[in-house]
């Protein structure tokens, strides 16, 4: 499991008209721990260039791939090679800022999909990709950024495999913008688990 995490202190800078810093730091070490528990019992790498948030993940018992100067796509590729290094068959890719994470292990399982098919779990808006799961040694290239779910799945098109879309409500919020805080209901968020459910991935 790889999970880039970026500085608490200069993450969500676009929440700025509802937070001040030291909550907005506050809010992403929160996600990010959740996401590091919604990820057991997957072993967790976490990605980053910030001494505090290498000594936080390893406080965490997690390990830390130190990728400065990388940027994120070179930091998640990074990430992913020192969890194939591991012997890894599958690599689960799940954002730290998703703060409805649940079981992110269930993902690494292919079930009845083909061993060497690309999972993708596109954010609510199907603009960005929050988790990614890939086969080991697939050469995914990571493109992340604003329309990045459209190009991971041109990329799983590239390397010739199935990419199966999975829409999960609760994987698909992640907090980028002051409408982002308003979490759903548990009512609201029941009934898209259950519209999700009725239908077919893809």
């Amino acid at each position: 499991m790889v999970i880039p995490v970026k500085a608490f202190h200069a993450a969500k800078g676009r929440l700025a008209s509802a937070l001040d810093p030291a909550a907005r730091a506050a809010l992403a070490r929160s996600m990010a721990e959740g996401v590091v528990g919604a990820a057991a019992p997957l072993p967790v790498t976490v990605v980053c260039d910030d001494p505090e948030v290498a000594g936080w993940a390893r406080a965490l018992g997690v390990t830390v791939a130190w990728t400065p100067g990388l940027g994120l796509d070179g930091a998640v590729e990074a990430g992913v090679r020192a969890v194939e290094a591991t012997g890894a068959t599958r690599i689960v890719v799940a954002h730290g800022d998703l703060p409805l994470a649940r079981d992110l292990a269930g993902l690494a399982q292919p079930g009845d999909r083909e061993p060497t098919s690309i999972t993708l779990v596109p954010d609510r808006h199907g603009d960005g990709t929050n988790v990614v799961v890939l086969p080991a040694g697939c050469g995914f290239r990571f493109a992340y950024g604003p329309g990045s779910f459209a190009r991971h799945r041109a990329e799983g098109a590239r390397l010739g495999v199935a990419v199966h879309v999975v829409h999960d409500p609760h994987l698909g919020w992640d907090v980028d913008l002051p409408a982002d805080l308003d979490l759903p209901s548990p009512e609201a968020l029941a009934r898209a688990v259950a519209a999700a459910a009725a239908c077919p991935e893809g």
